[in-house]
């Protein structure tokens, strides 16, 4: 696990000589403040299985190496991050938002050798971490956001948003949430956000993930070989076909970036042949169904 440059080299020798059990446990501290905001020695014992003494320890090791990154409010039992927070261990992104989609939680950087072998698609567009860390606190508090926003339409401007969810779409990382100003959920793409502040402002019932009909219903995308193929049955094998047809369901919000990332045809026909589609989506009333339908190859043509 990498430490932060920033800190000085007596501190990063007083880390480096640890236990690396202690080590992870420290991590898990710095990566729960940066992106949830507040921990508890209850969620530190349940997560490493140690036991009240041993957190105790940990947070005090903690607070003698960055004693301005948290404060004990007695009332709840819980450390919360303070505004002056360095995190202590590099949090890198693209890991992050990876770890947290899947479950992960210790919020430690592997800092493992790529494979010489094996090689990932090429990443073009690369979220700032401190950007996901605003976002990610203000998803875990369930707070409104004020936060400045530029708009591929309307340039940078000034919003009020209440976030729920953080969302791959399949090339990049977007967030779900409540736009005060145009007074419906939208996405908003983590890269285009420049400025984040937490504030105190009350939540209304609408404005909560629970409202976001988008987000909550499921929808089924039907796919099948494109009927341009000459030959199907590698297509088929490709996407683990029965019967000639496989069946996607994915929450409604995303359906139009699924249908866009896979390039399916969704034109009336499948007459996009000889444009790249394999796949053709053979369900097209439930187009009808879902949000940002324009983005999706052949929509409605």
């Amino acid at each position: 696990m990498d430490i932060n440059p920033d800190f000085s080299h007596t501190l990063q020798q007083q880390i480096d000589d640890l236990p690396h059990a202690q080590k992870e446990r420290l991590a898990f501290i710095d990566f729960s403040l940066q992106y949830f905001g507040h921990i508890s020695r209850t969620e530190l014992i349940a997560r490493f299985r140690t036991g009240l003494a041993a957190a105790t320890r940990d947070f005090a090791q903690y607070r003698a190496i960055a004693p301005d990154n948290l404060v004990l409010i007695h009332q709840t039992k819980s450390y919360y991050r303070k505004s002056e927070f360095t995190s202590v261990f590099v949090h890198e992104p693209q890991q992050i938002l990876t770890a947290l989609s899947q479950g992960f939680g210790n919020g430690i950087a592997s800092g493992t050798l790529a494979s010489e072998q094996c090689f990932d698609a090429v990443r073009l567009i690369h979220p700032d971490a401190e950007i996901i860390a605003a976002l990610m606190r203000a998803i875990h508090q369930g707070s409104v956001m004020n936060c400045q926003y530029v708009s591929v339409a309307s340039g940078e401007g000034e919003r009020d948003l209440v976030p729920h969810s953080l969302i791959n779409n399949g090339h990049r990382w977007h967030v779900r949430a409540y736009d005060r100003m145009h007074q419906a959920f939208r996405d908003f793409v983590c890269t285009r956000f420049t400025y984040i502040a937490e504030t105190d402002e009350p939540v209304n019932p609408h404005e909560r993930s629970v409202a976001d009909t988008q987000f909550n219903e499921f929808v089924t995308l039907q796919l099948v070989p494109h009927p341009s193929l000459s030959s199907s049955l590698a297509v088929e094998m490709d996407y683990a076909m029965v019967d000639g047809k496989v069946d996607i369901h994915v929450r409604a919000c995303v359906a139009a970036y699924v249908l866009r990332q896979w390039q399916v045809d969704c034109s009336k026909g499948a007459r996009f042949s000889g444009q790249g589609c394999q796949l053709a989506l053979a369900n097209l009333a439930i187009l009808q169904t879902i949000e940002n339908v324009a983005i999706a190859p052949g929509a409605g043509k």
